[in-house]
């Protein structure tokens, strides 16, 4: 089967060369069967999700550094109000989640605390929005390329049986036809699994931007209520 697949491999290769890319896809994918569509229907989806995903967290990705200095500045010159203002006008999962401390700094740093963890929870469960669905399509891409070349074997074997010669054409034509689906399933599994590790590190980064921050936030709240300035000694550091 490992000789077989990596002969197909190279006889598509030598097709792609040798005809025009687009027209020898289309013309694989036909003889691939009716296989071939969950596959495709596979990677649309997951490149859909994908493509949004991309969209959000690159959105949601702000220089977190300059971010808490601003706020740091805003509580120390217009208060908790100041700052709530510019958590919202502020995107990403971040801002959010000061937004939802300083609405409970009044009650003080514990209460703060509190509201950060639990929605710091929130926005990770909307960062991870859909990653579910994606590596699903990742592992049903070539499960369903695997049953197309066992179905596409079975027939082959028919035919061989019911020619009642084991001829070279009939054997490699059905063998390509049986393996063709598996090629476009682990092609799509390996584009889809690219673009499902590059959400996940976006998304590992974003959590860990928003751990480190809100303990920058609740130590604010905390010199806040001891009458401490916030914004001075960092800003002279920076």
């Amino acid at each position: 089967m490992t000789f077989s697949f990596s002969v197909i491999l190279m006889q598509v290769s030598a097709d792609l060369q040798s005809e025009g890319a687009f027209s020898q896809l289309v013309r694989y994918f036909n003889e691939g069967g009716l296989f071939m569509w969950p596959v495709l229907i596979c990677v649309i989806l997951g490149l859909a999700i994908f493509l949004e995903r991309l969209v959000t967290l690159n959105r949601a990705d702000i220089n977190t550094r300059q971010f808490i200095l601003d706020v740091k500045e805003a509580l120390d010159n217009g208060g908790i109000p100041a700052a709530q203002e510019l958590c919202a006008s502020t995107r990403g999962p971040v801002a959010s989640v000061f937004n939802a401390g300083l609405l409970r700094a009044d009650e003080g740093f514990e209460a703060a605390e509190k509201a950060i963890i639990s929605y710091g929870s929130i926005e990770m469960s909307f960062l991870e929005r859909g990653l579910v669905w994606l590596s699903l399509f990742i592992a049903l891409a070539p499960m369903i390329g695997f049953t197309g070349t066992v179905i596409g074997m079975v027939e082959a074997f028919d035919a061989i049986e019911s020619a009642g010669d084991i001829s070279p054409s009939i054997v490699a034509g059905g063998i390509k036809t049986a393996l063709l689906t598996t090629l476009a399933g682990l092609i799509g599994a390996i584009i889809l699994q690219v673009g499902y590790n590059y959400c996940v590190s976006k998304i590992d980064k974003l959590v860990v931007e928003m751990e480190e921050s809100s303990i920058v936030l609740i130590d604010s709240i905390s010199a806040m209520e001891k009458g401490k300035p916030l914004s001075g000694g960092e800003s002279s550091e920076a």
